[in-house]
């Protein structure tokens, strides 16, 4: 089949290169968000998706909105069979949804119904969920609500944090886009509608909502930090400032100090924080301007006295 895909972030790129590579499909052009200021000279960057499709000599659309009359009456140009997306990042109007002759069929990171919305992989995460996994959609008007054609499940490790478990649903995750786009193809593959039941909604995560209410057990402060890794970053507050919190461990039985919610100890070796039920090790952190750091060498640096606590 004509190929256009859609995709933006770097999670994209693999199932991008997996289509680029089948021998069955051709993809003809790439629809990407616009270029997008980044780093301390806010300088203008391509977006990962459109870096790579340059590379391949791939045709690279950026509409600043998909319903812009250039970029749609391009796309028509093009015909493509099928649009496969991934992490595009707008919401396609229904005039988009019409031109390709099967449809845009989405690659999302969850089993769906769970976890519709923009950051399923965090929110499983966040929930403590032991199993997640991805699924290929047929697009509609709705919230990642189409009828389903293939699914593939993922164990969430007790250490994963949101991009790791990310990381390895995307390069699963393009071998079943590659086989949902063969089997659209031949016809071997139809689209199965979604159940009613078990539907959750995985909104985006905002900057507050990644902070750490210390007063919630340690099990609530573990899976805030490893689910709002990488971004946007589980933290806090010490001393006035926001320190960032990026990886936290179990306190050893042997070692656990008794500690109010948000108080620190210090040992030799480790920084320990309280909690609503038992202490955390702060293993990696990141302070305000400066780079990450272990934990232990952060709470040497600031000198901790006796009863200081984080989110005063």
């Amino acid at each position: 089949m004509r190929l256009v895909f859609a995709g933006t972030p770097e999670v994209a790129v693999p199932a991008l290169d997996a289509l680029i590579a089948s021998d069955r499909h051709e993809v003809v052009a790439v629809v990407t968000r616009p270029d997008a200021p980044a780093g301390r000279g806010r300088r203008l960057v391509a977006s990962p998706v459109a870096e790579r499709a340059e590379e391949a000599g791939i045709e690279v659309l950026k509409p600043v909105k998909p319903r812009d009359e250039d970029f749609l009456a391009r796309l028509r140009e093009i015909a493509p069979d099928c649009c496969p997306v991934v992490a595009y990042g707008a919401l396609l109007p229904k005039v988009a949804l019409d031109i390709p002759a099967r449809g845009w069929v989405n690659l999302h990171f969850s089993l769906l119904p769970a976890w519709r919305g923009a950051a399923p992989v965090q929110h499983a995460v966040l929930a403590g969920d032991e199993v997640t996994g991805a699924s290929t959609f047929q697009i509609e008007q709705g919230l990642d609500s189409g009828p389903v054609y293939g699914v593939l499940t993922e164990e969430v490790r007790p250490t994963d944090t949101s991009g790791d478990l990310l990381t390895r649903l995307a390069f699963a995750g393009s071998g079943l886009l590659v086989a949902t786009m063969d089997g659209i193809e031949d016809g071997s593959l139809k689209a199965v509608p979604q159940p009613e039941e078990g539907v959750s909604l995985a909104p985006k995560i905002e900057v507050e909502d990644a902070k750490v209410d210390w007063t919630a057990p340690a099990l609530r402060v573990d899976r805030v930090i490893r689910g709002c890794a990488p971004a946007p970053g589980a933290w806090t507050v010490f001393r006035g400032e926001r320190l960032k919190l990026m990886s936290a461990a179990s306190a050893p039985a042997h070692t656990e100090p008794e500690l109010a919610p948000g108080e620190l100890a210090v040992t030799k070796k480790a920084v320990y924080v309280g909690t609503g039920s038992h202490p955390v090790e702060l293993v990696w952190v990141q302070p305000q301007g400066k780079k990450p750091m272990k934990g232990a060498d952060w709470a040497r640096g600031v000198r901790i006295e006796h009863g200081e606590r984080l989110g005063d």
